[in-house]
């Protein structure tokens, strides 16, 4: 080990992080292998997590770690995030022909060592924060054990209704064009929003959920699914609380449930608006740029109906983004020194 670090400028720590008696990450095997290394850390070099650790291990339990043991990171030494996207069975193939390549960091050189170890691999680098970086791992792997476990489950529903071919289904499934993103593509639907709502989606979940009940099975991700549906125009709506006073002007940018359409069936618009309005926020207004008229026609609320975006921009206190409408991305300039709670990660 010391032959190994002595002279190194960048150690990559690559061991296991297993789950411990209460399903936390166990760290005791990185950090053991850590304090080693730091024995034989006599220059500066930037050490690589690419075991993966949970969000804010390494700002809340490495650094402070490696400090207390007469280091100083971003100082006399670096230490990176820098997680791994392998295959079981394809390892070396995704290590030498990655898809993205994620560094997270909190100092300019270790970040410029490791861009110089991967330019060779021809890949997109992102630089972003340590807990972004380990958030990615997180986000990945979570996403993957959702989709099993949401198929899994639909399985089994299936099962309990009968007279339904599984395996046929989810193979047709696949034929679905926003799986190849020509000319849709289903990263649209793995982003963060306000929530689904239209016509089909919540009326379709709740439905199935509902028949599945029905036959005497329990579908735990579709009610998990409904739930944070919910629960997300709550958050929404305390998040522009947070930011505005009984006396604020809200004003609302975009009602249909989503851009290119006037469709205000579900939107999530609806719901929050009504949980301001429970709050006892009386000044808001609203601007859509097709859907206004839809929106006031289908729901009777005291709300302002406001024609341009120029204008509620003007005398609103807080906005509150909660449709993509390309618009708003055009003339993004208008919300310089505004209060914007952008809730569909837009702009």
């Amino acid at each position: 080990m010391e032959k190994a670090i002595k002279d190194a400028d960048i150690v990559f720590f690559c061991v296991g992080t297993p789950a411990d008696e209460a399903g936390k990450a166990d760290l005791r095997i990185l950090k053991a292998a850590v304090e080693k290394a730091l024995e034989y850390t006599k220059s500066f070099k930037v050490f690589v997590v690419k075991s993966t650790v949970p969000p804010s291990t390494c700002s809340e339990e490495l650094i402070p770690f490696i400090n207390s043991r007469g280091h100083k990171i971003g100082e006399s030494m670096g230490l990176a995030s820098n997680p791994e996207f392998l295959r079981e069975g394809k390892a070396w193939e995704d290590f030498t022909k990655p898809d993205r390549i994620v560094i997270g960091t909190g100092d300019e050189k270790s970040r410029e060592l490791l861009r110089k170890v991967y330019e060779p691999f021809n890949a997109p680098i992102h630089s972003v924060s340590l807990n972004t970086a380990e958030f990615i791992k997180y986000l990945s792997n979570t996403l993957l054990a959702t989709m099993i476990s949401f198929s899994n489950e639909m399985s089994m529903a299936a099962d309990h209704i009968g007279g339904i071919s599984i395996k046929n289904a989810f193979k047709i499934l696949h034929g679905d064009k926003r799986w190849s993103g020509n000319p849709a593509n289903m990263a649209s639907y793995i982003y963060p929003g306000c929530g689904f709502g239209g016509y089909c989606l919540p009326k379709d979940t709740e439905a199935f959920y509902s028949k599945a009940k029905e036959k005497g099975f329990e579908a735990e991700v579709l009610k998990g699914t409904l739930s944070v549906n919910r629960r997300v125009k709550e958050f929404i709506a305390k998040k522009i609380a947070r930011s505005a006073s009984k006396d604020s002007k809200i004003g609302i940018l975009g009602l249909s449930f989503k851009p290119e359409s006037d469709d205000v069936r579900d939107t999530p618009a609806k719901y929050i608006i009504e949980a301001l309005l429970a709050r006892g926020y009386r000044k808001i207004c609203a601007y859509d740029p097709l859907a206004a008229e839809v929106f006031r026609n289908s729901y009777d609320y005291p709300i302002e109906y406001i024609s341009s975006l120029e204008e509620i921009t003007g005398i609103s206190d807080v906005l509150a983004l909660l449709t993509a409408w390309e618009e708003f991305a055009e003339k993004k300039a208008l919300f310089e020194n505004k209060i914007l709670i952008d809730a569909r990660y837009f702009l």
